[in-house]
């Protein structure tokens, strides 16, 4: 099957006419073939979300609000269909699909409606005597939204925010996992956002990422990946000092003391590391254990990770479903091997044939290590000890990321 390019409420072929392949991270095998955009087509898409917004960006709240409930609604209805599409291309069990990602983006959705009509401006005639300072708040124009391959259908609702507040949208899914966003773009026709309000584009990041970033026409950049795409993203929109905004890459301390809750911990734990096959940027990537409780800790984590079936995500007893891809795949790999060299594997699950990597439980890395600096996006939990909280302080704080972390403890001044 051949997807189009959705630009200006239609679906259309790529200028150059060329297209590239959608594989199923399962099975290997071509799934879809999708537009390979490049420059004439961010053009259009531009030219389409500029001619939208000066429509869009005058609508009331409650139009806008409106329209993001009904297209919840849509996302809602079709739920199993688009769950199944998404598990099929980026490699995530359905149960993960169903139960969690749609659940959440449906919930934000619903939110943003909301929150469309509760911006408010505000006046504050003290600033000066000699006159009324107003401060309004108006939408931004056109944004770009640049999406990854993790979570491909949430994080396009989540960019919705933007359209929400009255900009209109260029989605830019990633190469590996373009369905979802694209079924959403039909789901907004149908729940009747006006055309040109919603756009998205399809190709590889140098040829359609890199040129929305320094496109004019472009009022905005919004970029979830990891954190060199960022800086790239960033330095290339400074040509004209367009707005941006970020989330990157992290490495998760997860910090448990000795009066925690040990079954809570533990289960949290392995969720924590290996949720969405480990390709999460909030995974708790870095498990930090006072000494007194170590080996009862491991010990009860190797049983938890025993339990953790892979397959294929169809299945609704699958836990983890391959990696996204080969390239991703052979990355996870070479940080395996590592792991191998510079410490000790204490638990290993069987291995798939495929892109799958087992739950591996690994210690004896040292804090300079690539394990413990770089994301590794793979269900590889690494454990260190600690002995007092200064140090488990240090050593969580010993990092070049800063976007999550999580401390266990029954005493809540400890944790504060």
């Amino acid at each position: 099957m051949e997807y189009l390019n959705f630009i200006n409420g239609k679906e259309v072929k790529s200028a150059s006419g060329r297209v590239t392949d959608v594989i199923d991270p399962y099975t290997q095998k071509v799934i879809a073939k999708v537009q390979r955009s490049n420059k004439e087509d961010v053009n259009l898409a531009v030219e389409s979300a500029r001619k939208a917004f000066d429509m869009w960006g005058n609508t009331t709240p409650a139009e806008r609000s409106g329209l993001m409930y009904k297209l919840a609604d849509l996302v809602e209805k079709n739920m199993s269909r688009l769950a199944k599409m998404e598990s099929i291309n980026q490699g995530k069990s359905i149960k993960m699909s169903k139960e969690s990602d749609f659940v959440f983006a449906i919930d934000n959705l619903r939110f943003y409606a909301g929150a469309a009509r509760l911006m408010e401006g505000k006046s504050a005639y003290k600033y000066s005597p000699d006159g009324l300072s107003i401060i309004k708040r108006e939408p931004i124009g056109v944004v770009a939204a640049i999406i990854p391959w993790n979570y491909p259908f949430m994080l396009a609702c989540w960019k919705l925010a933007a359209v929400a507040a009255g900009n209109t949208i260029i989605i830019k899914p990633a190469s590996t996992t373009p369905l979802t966003a694209l079924e959403l773009a039909r789901l907004s026709k149908k729940a009747g956002f006006p055309d040109g309000v919603i756009n998205v584009l399809t190709g590889l990041g140098d040829e359609v990422g890199s040129e929305l970033a320094r496109h004019h026409g472009i009022d905005m950049i919004t970029l979830t990946g990891n954190t060199e795409t960022g800086k790239k993203i960033m330095q290339i929109a400074s040509g004209n000092l367009k707005k941006v905004h970020l989330e990157l890459g992290g490495k998760a301390p997860f910090i448990v003391f000795d009066d925690a809750n040990i079954d809570s911990a533990v289960s949290s734990a392995l969720v924590g590391s290996i949720v969405n096959s480990g390709q999460d940027c909030t995974a708790a990537a870095r498990i930090y254990l006072n000494e007194k409780i170590y080996d009862e800790f491991v010990r009860r984590l190797k049983d938890e990770a025993k339990k953790v079936k892979l397959g294929n995500p169809l299945n609704n007893d699958t836990d983890l479903g391959p990696l996204n891809s080969r390239q991703h795949f052979e990355k996870v790999s070479k940080y395996l091997e590592i792991a191998k060299k510079e410490g000790r594997i204490l638990y290993s699950g069987k291995e798939q044939k495929g892109w799958f990597m087992p739950v591996h439980i690994i210690d004896g890395i040292e804090q300079k290590s690539s394990l413990c600096r770089e994301e590794i996006f793979g269900p590889l939990i690494i454990i260190f000890k600690f002995k007092t909280e200064d140090e488990a302080i240090r050593l969580a704080n010993d990092t070049v990321y800063g976007l999550a972390s999580s401390v266990w403890t029954k005493d809540l001044s400890k944790a504060f």
